[in-house]
Formats: C-alpha cells, sequence, structure tokens
C-alpha cells in the first residue's frame, strides 16, 4: 500500500488484485482464465489450454465475441440471417462505447437462452454497418427491432435500456400480437 501526500489531504492507494478466473452462467461455455501477458495484453483462453492464439486481445488476432445464444451480425449476414429466418428474430443495435449498451447485455443474453424456442436474438454493432443504421433509422442506442417474415414488426422499436424484467414484457407481449395475427 502507498501512501500519497498532497498540501493537506492523505491518498491511500491499494493495489487491485489480478483477475485470474471468470464463471459463466452460460452453459455453452467453458469456465475460462483471464491472464495478463508480459506486454500487457488480456489474453481469454479455457482453463488447461496451453498458451496459444485461442483468444486474444492483439489487433493481430480474430476477435470473437463471447456471448450467449446472442450472434453478432454484419451488413452482409443481415438478408440470410434475419429476413430469411423461420422465427421472429429480435435485433439489438449496439456499439462498445455505448453504456446502456452493457448495461442490458446480460438481460439480452439471459432472454436469448430462455427464449431460445420461440425466438432468434442477433446483435449488430452500430460503428461497423453504418448502411443498416441508416436504413433502419437507428437514432438512439441500444435499440431493439423486432422482425417476422423479412418485415419489421409494428411498433416493434425500442429505443434505450431496459431491465429484464421490462425487456420480457416487451418481448411477451409483441410475440402474442404476432402469432394471434
Amino acid at each position: 500500500m502507498e501512501t500519497l501526500v498532497s498540501s493537506s489531504t492523505i491518498f491511500y492507494t491499494f493495489p487491485i488484485p489480478p483477475v485470474r478466473a471468470v464463471a459463466s452462467t452460460c452453459p455453452f461455455h467453458t469456465i475460462c482464465s483471464l491472464s495478463t501477458s508480459p506486454s500487457n495484453k488480456l489474453s481469454l483462453r479455457p482453463r488447461n489450454q496451453t498458451k496459444s492464439n485461442f483468444f486474444t486481445s492483439s489487433s493481430s488476432s480474430r476477435k470473437l465475441a463471447v456471448t450467449c445464444g446472442v450472434t453478432e451480425i454484419n451488413d452482409s449476414q443481415f438478408s440470410s440471417v434475419v429476413l430469411k429466418s423461420d422465427l421472429p428474430v429480435l435485433v439489438e443495435f449496439v456499439a462498445g462505447w455505448c453504456g446502456p449498451c452493457r448495461l442490458m447485455a446480460p438481460a439480452i443474453d439471459s432472454i436469448a437462452q430462455e427464449y431460445a424456442d420461440r425466438l432468434l436474438v442477433v446483435k449488430i454493432d452500430h460503428d461497423s454497418n453504418p448502411r443498416l443504421i441508416e436504413e433502419f433509422k437507428v437514432y438512439g442506442l441500444p435499440a431493439l427491432i423486432l422482425f417476422k417474415n423479412g418485415q419489421e414488426v409494428p411498433e416493434s422499436r425500442r429505443e434505450g435500456a431496459l431491465t429484464k424484467i421490462k425487456l420480457k414484457e416487451y418481448l411477451d407481449a409483441l410475440l402474442e400480437s404476432i402469432t394471434v395475427s
């Protein structure tokens, strides 16, 4: 512990312990170890795996999203994944810099698992897909739009963070309305 003295105020700084393991509630992923390499790059790899380029944050390696039931798609995949799906598709428009998007991520992951038999959930990055942002007139993040049979479901558009309970109410009402019609 270090003590810093500045004029009449004393500050204490405590060392931050390194993160060693991440437990996931997702049944599809193994528990992973987090460690920092000597070059200060964060690497994520399954336990008991040797140091290979399985997941890393370096720009030279392939970046993979670790999510539970939510697929991240891009502009070129939109037509085949969303518009041609047999199930209704909930599209979430997000950005890495968006605090409310990060806040909603656990609720979206949970919804994707709970509704897996009735609904497909996909995520589209705002910054990487400007054509889709313009086409669907997404002005606020996170934005949710439900699609069925290749069409946007009327009045399904929501912008801003929602709690898991509000998200479930929103989806239940929409799914009930599209099965009735």
